[in-house]
């Protein structure tokens, strides 16, 4: 590919902000996005903007008692874009942007910080009910349905007698009837764990040696297809999920993506061969996934195993000399992306010649 053909990452809109920001996320079906984080005062702020003219609107401002570490718009319908947020509390909130002045959803589900969200059965994406899974410091991962008060319907913690590990990332994937449905979640010390949530029991895990700081599925709504994580020592890995071998578990390639920490990894709405990973020097890393010319193979015994394919870089950008600490593509328009630095900046983002890939 010529330097012509090659996308372009331009930073379009940047917007200094008073507050360190943790989280940032589209509103489905619109130009607004919103900010999570704190203030220094140690209250949690989210922000609600609006891209106009090619500058951004503040349309409100949001402070509530406890910082604000995560938040996602998965388990809400489109009609009401709820967003949902983990605080440093241990509390899962659902808040009507609307009228944000009381959560219509509220639970004390962690006994420390909630690091990590993922949402799915809602946007019309992912059969099955609504869910969000959260992610936490105290070791467990739990999966909630809101219109279920109090409880979650499933709780992922360390056995009697294991060490609980801080959990940095939590993914929902494999969505693609009402049945079906698996929540991935990467650990400080390196472990990836698969639950299967319809059999209720863990399907696969493996350890990647550095804390796991990302994971994501291509696409939550198919038959699980790729998973990408992403770890501290600046490699990412790509699990094929299509072969599961009985002791081999899925085949993997990985890639020495960063000098520092992968913080993020996101896939393209619209392509889910490409992906973008955000790095701890503040850069940002477009790649592209080829598969094998076969994608399984028999080993010596005659049982199927995957093939993993490869990773080529489509290009790079440092953007900021702080942490990119969070990433979110736009669903609606192929190529606009938002991202926030620990440089208290927010940065609206445009690849350009996608289509082309």
């Amino acid at each position: 590919m010529s330097a012509f053909e090659k996308p372009q990452i331009i930073s379009h809109i940047q917007k200094s902000l008073n507050y360190t920001v943790f989280d940032c996320k589209w509103m489905p079906c619109s130009a607004k996005f919103v900010t999570m984080g704190n203030f220094a005062r140690g209250t949690g702020v989210i922000q609600l903007y609006e891209i106009q003219q090619g500058d951004l609107k503040l349309l409100r401002e949001i402070e509530k008692a406890k910082p604000i570490k995560c938040g996602t718009f998965g388990a809400t319908s489109l009609q009401q874009r709820y967003l949902a947020t983990g605080d440093f509390a241990g509390n899962l909130h659902i808040w009507n942007l609307e009228a944000p002045e009381v959560p219509v959803y509220s639970v004390k589900g962690h006994k420390e910080i909630i690091n990590t969200i993922d949402g799915v059965g809602g946007l019309g994406i992912g059969e099955g009910a609504p869910e969000i899974v959260t992610g936490s410091r105290d070791g467990t991962v739990k999966v909630w349905d809101p219109r279920q008060k109090d409880d979650p319907v499933a709780n992922m913690e360390p056995m009697q007698g294991e060490n609980k590990r801080d959990c940095w990332t939590v993914a929902f994937g494999n969505a693609y009837n009402q049945e079906e449905r698996v929540v991935c979640a990467g650990y400080d010390n390196g472990d990836i764990k698969l639950f299967d949530l319809r059999n209720m029991s863990l399907r696969w895990e493996t350890n990647i040696k550095n804390g796991v700081c990302s994971l994501e599925f291509d696409r939550k709504d198919i038959s699980m297809n790729k998973l990408v994580a992403t770890s501290l020592e600046g490699k990412f890995h790509v699990f094929d999920m299509r072969t599961q071998h009985p002791t081999k578990g899925f085949a993997s390639v990985s890639e020495k993506a960063h000098k520092s920490t992968v913080w993020q990894v996101r896939h393209l709405p619209q392509n889910r061969e490409v992906f973008l990973t955000a790095g701890g020097a503040g850069s940002l890393h477009l790649w592209k996934y080829e598969y094998p010319i076969q994608r399984s193979k028999k080993d010596s015994e005659g049982v199927e195993m995957g093939v993993a394919g490869s990773v080529s870089l489509l290009q790079n950008v440092t953007l900021s000399t702080q942490p990119v600490s969070s990433l979110d593509w736009s669903p609606d328009k192929r190529g606009l992306c938002i991202c926030s630095s620990f440089d208290q900046m927010v940065r609206v983002l445009i690849v350009t010649k996608l289509h082309k890939i």
